[in-house]
């Protein structure tokens, strides 16, 4: 410690620098002084909202706003600290009216340095963080307590606000998309289902519906042309048998008129056939042109059943946030009026100003010493050297007197003999 072993060495040195001590301690104090009158009371209000869990159970109505609740208040958060948002805020409460000459940049920078928005995590379930947020505590400093409280609600009013308002349209945007997608599935489908219209009937296909009916009466007049067959057979015996009688060649007549109705009738049965397998039956090219807009047909269905699934399912979510029943914010405390300022007071600033500078005093006094080191005591010798002195002369400092210019003053002072 350089020449203080002792406390008479360090009473010794302030004694020795009491004026530079006094100094330092003075200019800090003065300093201290003038700085706890520069520094403001500040008050402090904190507002808690409350992020309640949808009513209804997301496996029974599953919402279409995605991400993590701690991810979606970021983004509100910085959405309410924007340029625009916090001058808006300035204009409604009327805030810094005394500050004229203050720049909108410096009370935005004042804003944001005044208010802070800290999300409380909710309990994990498990081991993975899924970033869900329980609680987020708006708290706001300011020079009034009324002004403290009054900043810290209208930013949760805005939070809320924006919370709302960012899931609406959300929820809205995802409605419209699949709406807008389900519309055009639907359009592609009524225009493949046209072209394959077009194609059978420029083709002379049956179309897939009245299939069924021509197998039928393909069935019928195929069973139709066995029966006149038959008949048919029926009449040749009787016409093979030779006729004898009267009676019998008359019968042989009718048998010929018979039998040439039936060929009538079957010649035509035959051509309405003939016809009906022609259409049944296509070429190779006219099937695989059939089979690819079929395959078209089917992909474009089970799309469409996927998105109009989708668009139910953002249909319900909407409905839950317009009805307010999916994850909302609500206010849990209140923003109080507080009482008290939280910052230090001026009297104890001008203390602790004072006790600092004469800490600071002492300890550029003891580094003053440390740059002249001067062996001052017989002690100090026989530490340093390891030599007793035998003799110590102690400091003579002899007080000058003025010389008197004066001579009349000189002999008014000398006193007179006698």
């Amino acid at each position: 410690m350089g020449s203080i072993f002792s406390i008479a060495d360090a009473i010794d040195m302030v004694r020795r620098r009491i004026v530079t001590i006094l100094a330092v301690f003075l200019i800090g104090s003065i300093i201290g002084f003038f700085y706890a009158l520069s520094k403001p009371h500040l008050y402090t209000s904190s507002e808690v909202l409350q992020v309640q869990s949808p009513t209804i159970a997301a496996d029974l109505a599953p919402t279409t706003i995605g991400g993590s609740s701690a991810r979606r208040l970021q983004l509100i958060e910085q959405q309410v600290m924007s340029r625009g948002g916090v001058m808006e805020l300035i204009e409604k409460l009327g805030l810094f009216t005394d500050a004229q000459g203050m720049s909108d940049s410096e009370k935005v920078a004042l804003i944001r340095q005044a208010v802070k928005l800290e999300g409380v995590a909710a309990a994990r379930e498990g081991y993975s963080d899924d970033g869900t947020v329980s609680l987020l505590r708006i708290t706001a400093n300011w020079p009034t307590a009324a002004g403290a409280q009054k900043i810290a609600h209208e930013f949760s009013l805005r939070t809320i606000a924006l919370s709302i308002s960012t899931r609406l349209e959300q929820a809205r945007e995802t409605l419209g998309f699949f709406e807008l997608q389900e519309q055009a599935v639907r359009a592609e489908i009524a225009t493949l289902e046209a072209d394959i219209t077009q194609f059978r009937t420029e083709n002379d296909i049956v179309p897939p519906g009245n299939l069924e009916v021509t197998q039928r009466e393909v069935e019928s007049l195929t069973e139709a042309m066995l029966n006149i067959d038959r008949r048919m057979l029926a009449v040749q015996r009787r016409l093979d048998t030779p006729a004898n009688s009267r009676i019998e060649k008359r019968q042989r007549e009718a048998d010929l008129l018979e039998r040439q109705g039936l060929e009538a009738e079957r010649a035509l049965l035959a051509r309405t056939l003939e016809a009906l397998n022609e259409s049944l039956v296509g070429t190779p090219e006219l099937d695989l042109q059939l089979a690819e807009y079929d395959r078209q047909l089917g992909e474009l269905r089970a799309q469409l059943q996927q998105v109009s699934a989708r668009r139910k399912e953002a249909q319900v979510g909407f409905q839950l946030e317009t009805q307010r029943q999916s994850e909302r914010l609500t206010v849990l405390e209140p923003a109080p009026l507080p009482d008290y300022p939280f910052t230090r007071a001026r009297k104890q600033i001008v203390v602790l100003g004072a006790a600092a500078s004469l800490l600071l005093g002492i300890g550029l006094a003891f580094l003053l010493d440390l740059r002249h080191p001067v062996i001052r005591s017989a002690a100090q010798m026989e530490r340093d050297i390891g030599l007793r002195p035998v003799i110590s002369i102690p400091e003579m400092k002899p007080v000058r007197r003025r010389k008197l210019s004066s001579g009349w003053l000189r002999r008014a002072l000398t006193p007179k003999h006698r």
